[in-house]
């Protein structure tokens, strides 16, 4: 895929998260895909992902920078919701929080087949009162 290639892609994947639909997921994670170094799973990663949104029903994705080297992506987001379950050890307070997200991608052959990501837990337990 070529640098705007994997950027349309990015965005492609970013819409479809934010719409939560879980189920188009095949469109762009590879079967076995790395998953923060270890060997995983498409399943795996769709189960973290549906494990969010069943915590924080309103959860979304809001990218702000987009770095593309090569087959690689690096991607500065905004996460936002507000949990109604316990999430990230955090029980719910009712609040709503804004978190800084680091996410490094590797793509082969139109899919992802390294994903690893970062988000400040600390500002998370700090906006929810934990």
């Amino acid at each position: 895929m070529s640098e705007v290639d994997l950027r349309e892609f990015y965005e492609r994947y970013i819409e479809a998260l934010n719409a939560h639909e879980f189920d188009r997921m095949d469109e762009f994670i590879s079967d076995h895909p790395s998953h923060h170094g270890e060997a995983g799973t498409r399943a795996a990663v769709v189960a973290d992902l549906t494990g969010i949104v069943d915590a924080v029903p309103d959860f979304q994705w809001e990218v702000r920078e987009v770095l593309v080297n090569g087959d690689r992506l690096a991607v500065r987001l905004i996460n936002t919701g507000t949990p109604v379950k316990e999430w990230q050890g955090v029980a719910p307070s009712g609040g709503a929080f804004e978190i800084v997200e680091y996410a490094l991608y590797q793509v082969r052959d139109g899919r992802f087949v390294q994903m690893s990501n970062l988000h400040d837990a600390e500002a998370l337990s700090r906006q929810l009162g934990a």
